[in-house]
């Protein structure tokens, strides 16, 4: 089993994919076990000094001014977790609440928070394990982080929360979880309970995983658009380079690149390259470079932002060691993450759009020349036809979702935290949205290998290929689901060609063909 070391410095948006989804074990390196003792005396010392230190000494937010005595200080953690554990809604998805946790203890590991080293190793040990607490998905406005979601995570850590079991959404006593697996529950000290839950682990852990697979996506949407192109009979002169040369945007020139390479060898387009009445494709086909890489262009952007949130301090107050100091900032403000995410469901969703005007293209008769609804014997079968419905619709809901979360921002705690962010509304409409867009390419894969299966032998009996790329996609999707030849259950082939889309299985076969996709 690999497994990843967390010094809070080199995390990669792809790490933490692969430990949320997978079986990846995770540690704490020499170096940030050093760290976190180091910030921890300075607590101790501070404490013993009787200095005043926001959140260990004072009460929170509106009560900072409430000066804690000696004898409280552990009982002001313990209350700040039970009252923060205050959210509603449906749990989480496990690999949510995973990634969650390995970013907390990313973040803890720098050893800017004060927490003890035995309190960090426990959600070491839950991670690996496979502790994942219940959080509920309601509750936060994205400052102080997410304080809502962090705090039913360390309830469980306390052993007076409840934990997920199986992906069914069952739940079971989280003493219970710890007693099986050899755990104690931590007792939380000086500071502990605000490290642990003033953080942006929430929006950051669905910014993590969606970006990630959305830079996945946005390579299978340039194989899924090849596959149309050829069906459509379209032209391959909107690839040429030198037109995109001419306003050189990194993910302008790479779809080009992608699709010129995906029908490279096509005889499709070759057997109406010069008798062709058509001068130019629409939009949705002709401009298939400029829309997929311009969102491109917006996840890389993304991708930038998550990762440096996933190796930042987002605590409040920072020790800094070094200088024996804490200073009280605000690092734990969600807004880079909240506008990265509105930015990310904006590319996303456009990514959909395009992708449904090419599927009413296919299955439209009057545009395609193809059979109505990419079916023999209309009338009796209706084939694709709702197919499209269901992309209409999706994307619809898509434009609804898009609204920013991060244009609002309503005050709390009377007015102290007079800011927020709701930045883990921005992560969650981003995250629906990717899963939207998946959905809607699905739907694309389906009509479009529907569509080359007619398109083969419109100019005469023996079939014609198409690109090579186009080729190995259209093989790869046809073992999976086959041509449908008369009306049957939609719902199944959408969910196979899903599947297709979120897993690595065609992307890597096609490039196994043609080489690495850029």
């Amino acid at each position: 089993m690999k497994t990843f070391s967390l010094d809070g410095n080199a995390l990669t948006v792809q790490a933490v994919h692969e430990i949320a989804y997978g079986d990846r074990a995770i540690m704490l390196p020499p170096a940030a076990r050093k760290q976190v003792r180091e910030a921890r005396a300075l607590i101790e010392s501070w404490i013993d000094g009787r200095e005043t230190i926001y959140g260990v000494t004072t009460g929170f937010g509106e009560f900072s001014n409430v000066r804690i005595s000696r004898e409280n200080i552990e009982l002001l953690q313990e209350n700040l977790i039970m009252s923060h554990a205050a959210g509603a809604g449906e749990f989480l998805p496990p690999e949510i609440v995973r990634a969650m946790m390995v970013l907390r203890i990313n973040a803890l590991a720098k050893g800017f928070s004060g927490v003890r080293l035995e309190t960090l190793q426990l959600l070491v040990d839950m991670v690996n394990k496979r502790i994942m607490p219940a959080i509920p998905s309601q509750g936060s406005v994205g400052a102080s982080g997410d304080l809502v979601q962090l705090a039913h995570m360390v309830l469980s850590m306390m052993g007076r929360g409840r934990v997920l079991r199986g992906t069914a959404g069952d739940v079971v006593a989280s003493s219970l979880a710890l007693k099986k697996h050899g755990l104690k529950p931590v007792r939380l000290t000086a500071k502990e309970g605000i490290a642990l839950i003033n953080g942006t682990q929430m929006m950051t852990a669905f910014a993590a995983l969606a970006v990630h697979q959305a830079v996945e996506l946005c390579k299978v949407a340039d194989i899924a658009a090849a596959i149309t192109v050829e069906a459509l009979r379209g032209s391959d002169t909107q690839f040429d380079e030198r037109i995109h040369r001419l306003r050189p945007y990194k993910g302008q020139l790479a779809v080009a690149k992608n699709m010129r390479r995906m029908m490279k060898g096509s005889e499709i387009r070759e057997s109406h390259r010069f008798d062709d009445p058509r001068v130019q494709d629409a939009y949705s086909i002709r401009c298939i470079p400029q829309v997929h890489g311009a969102s491109r262009d917006a996840v890389d952007y993304v991708h930038g932002i998550v990762s440096i949130e996933i190796n930042s301090a987002n605590d409040n107050p920072l020790i800094i060691p070094k200088d024996r100091v804490h200073l009280e900032g605000g690092n734990f403000h969600g807004q880079p993450i909240a506008l990265a995410m509105d930015f990310l469901a904006i590319a996303l969703a456009e990514l959909a759009n395009i992708s449904e005007r090419r599927i009413e293209r296919l299955v439209n008769g009057s545009l395609s020349g193809l059979p109505r609804f990419l079916t023999t014997n209309g009338g009796l079968n209706s084939g694709l036809m709702i197919a499209q419905y269901t992309a209409a619709s999706i994307v619809s809901e898509n434009k609804v979702l898009c609204h920013p979360g991060s244009v609002d921002s309503i005050p709390t705690s009377a007015n102290q935290e007079d800011h927020n962010s709701m930045g883990s509304i921005s992560a969650q409409k981003g995250w629906k949205v990717l899963k939207n867009a998946q959905t809607v390419l699905a739907i694309e894969l389906l009509c479009a290998c529907q569509g080359l299966d007619f398109a083969r032998r419109l100019k005469g009996r023996k079939p014609m290929k198409a690109g090579k790329g186009v080729e190995a996609a259209y093989t790869f999707v046809r073992k999976h689901i086959r041509h449908l030849q008369e009306d049957r259950v939609l719902y199944d082939d959408i969910q196979k060609a899903l599947g297709l889309v979120e897993g690595r299985g065609l992307l890597e076969d096609v490039q196994s063909r043609i080489g690495s996709i850029d």
